[in-house]
């Protein structure tokens, strides 16, 4: 994830009060032989925090589609809206998306509370969304929601195993920015970690706030409390506030354990003393590398001015995953028959990914890249995924 204004905690917690919906819709039918493919995707690309990058991406991959000739012809009518990170607007969206337009599934998609406002919509309404970027809660726990990322949960147990088995760090504190109802699914991730690695954190605070003006009475606590690593789980600015406050207090030998929210050219660019280094686990292979493996998805972005970020990414990744299971179907193609393709489909191997893609699957894997002091530039630390349990 990049820069994002320190405002989505705000929008995040309100998406705790999620909103149920009614019925509606003709099934999303598709049409006849011939007729467009309607294919849906809710964002946050307005307002204080955006993410206009997945379904620019997923939108890219879905025009190259059509302009190879669609599916037998039927091309794919894909129907992006902005939710603004405002629960009224993602829950209106939705009903737009899949009762009015009778969406077959939605793909792409990168909000900050729409998951957890519409989960229960659509199992009502037996659609299934494969978001670019999963962000809030919902977008884990709902068998009709399978994003194309890791996600910041399984983020977190990801960098705190990469620091305890892999660095070989002691005395590793978390501080985390808790916005809505993430507060159990952090603690989860933190005792997934724990039960792998047997360690402990050396102290939990869950409350560092997002948006802060100075963050330095907590980086002065971790410090004198003896902590050698700090694992946080904030957005940009907040990090870079965090990385400043230490590098004030003249700590110049802590280690950076944060999540994918931070990997950015604009995060490298602002940090210059990154202390013992700062560590990620890239939820994609990494895009600041210039690799084969990315070659494809970085033509393409570059092709419709597209930024090279993680966001575009997840979302090149899902809207192409669909279409591999979009030419798998025999017959017509329904919310019914992609529902039931999507579930039952091959796991799907891609290099940009360290676990292959099944509907229902959460992607365990990062890519381990470092930050040094003075380099303004992300590095590879490693020549393979970091896995989960690994």
């Amino acid at each position: 994830m990049n820069k994002r204004a320190s405002g989505a905690a705000a929008l995040i917690a309100v998406a705790a009060l999620a909103l149920a919906g009614c019925a509606g819709g003709d099934g999303g039918s598709g049409g006849g032989d011939g007729a467009p493919i309607v294919v849906g995707s809710i964002n946050t690309i307005s307002g204080p925090a955006t993410f206009p990058e997945a379904s620019q991406a997923a939108a890219a991959v879905f025009d190259a589609f059509n302009d190879a000739g669609g599916l037998d012809g039927r091309k794919i009518d894909y129907k992006t809206l902005d939710d603004k990170g405002d629960p009224a607007t993602a829950t209106a969206s939705a009903r737009e998306l899949v009762g009015s337009d009778g969406a077959v599934a939605l793909v792409g998609s990168a909000s900050l509370i729409e998951c957890e406002i519409n989960a229960k919509y659509y199992e009502q309404e037996s659609i299934l969304s494969m978001p670019g970027i999963g962000v809030d809660t919902g977008c884990f726990d709902s068998e009709n929601i399978s994003p194309a990322n890791v996600g910041p949960f399984n983020d977190m147990t990801l960098t705190l195993q990469y620091g305890s088995e892999v660095l070989g760090l002691d005395d590793i504190c978390i501080l985390l920015e808790i916005a809505g109802s993430t507060r159990p699914t952090y603690q989860a991730a933190i005792d997934k970690w724990s039960e792998i690695t047997g360690k402990e954190p050396k102290y939990v605070d869950d409350t560092v706030p997002y948006g802060a003006s100075d963050y330095t009475p907590y980086i002065v606590k971790a410090r004198e409390a003896g902590c050698k690593a700090l694992a946080i789980n904030p957005v940009e600015p907040d990090a870079i506030g965090q990385v400043k406050a230490a590098n004030a207090q003249g700590w110049d030998d802590v280690t950076w354990l944060y999540l994918t929210s931070v990997y950015s050219e604009n995060f490298a660019e602002a940090v210059d003393d990154a202390g013992a280094g700062i560590y990620v686990p890239a939820e994609f292979y990494p895009f600041t590398d210039d690799s084969e493996i990315n070659a494809d998805w970085r033509t393409l972005m570059e092709d419709n001015d597209i930024p090279l970020t993680s966001f575009s990414q997840g979302g090149y990744l899902a809207a192409t995953y669909f279409i591999e299971v979009l030419k798998g179907i025999d017959g017509d193609i329904t919310r019914e028959s992609v529902s039931e393709a999507l579930k039952n489909m091959e796991p799907i191997e891609n290099p940009m990914v360290g676990t292959p893609y099944a509907f229902g699957t959460q992607n365990t894997a990062g890519w381990p890249i470092i930050l040094k002091s003075g380099t303004h530039a992300w590095e590879q630390v490693a020549d393979d995924w970091l896995r989960i349990g690994e």
